[in-house]
């Protein structure tokens, strides 16, 4: 089982991901919109963000709206946000981060 994260914990690691936000529902989670040119670049996102769920196995609530796909993070089994919430935010914004790329020739 995984360990939650503290409060400061948790501000510490947010803090190292500025575009994620928490938020706080039935439980704690992090939040971050991500904003494509098109929708089919958001659905290729979306794609690729099944991809790294499945190798972390970890898997976010993906919400798709047009051309903004919002995820958000929690870990159910810790009743909260792990470590693992936030190594598997960086390799979504990673994700994103090449998709913004121009392409090079």
């Amino acid at each position: 089982m995984r360990s939650k994260l503290d409060d400061a914990a948790v501000s510490d690691r947010l803090a190292e991901r500025p575009d994620w936000e928490l938020t706080a529902e039935d439980r704690p989670w992090i939040r971050r919109r991500y904003r494509f040119r098109s929708f089919p670049d958001a659905i290729a996102f979306v794609q690729e963000v099944g991809r790294i769920a499945e190798e972390s196995e970890h898997h976010p609530f993906i919400a798709i709206d047009y051309r903004v796909v919002t995820l958000r993070l929690t870990t159910w089994s810790a009743g909260g946000l792990t470590k693992l919430d936030f190594v598997t935010a960086a390799k979504f914004d990673g994700a994103y981060d090449a998709m913004q790329q121009p392409e090079r020739r």
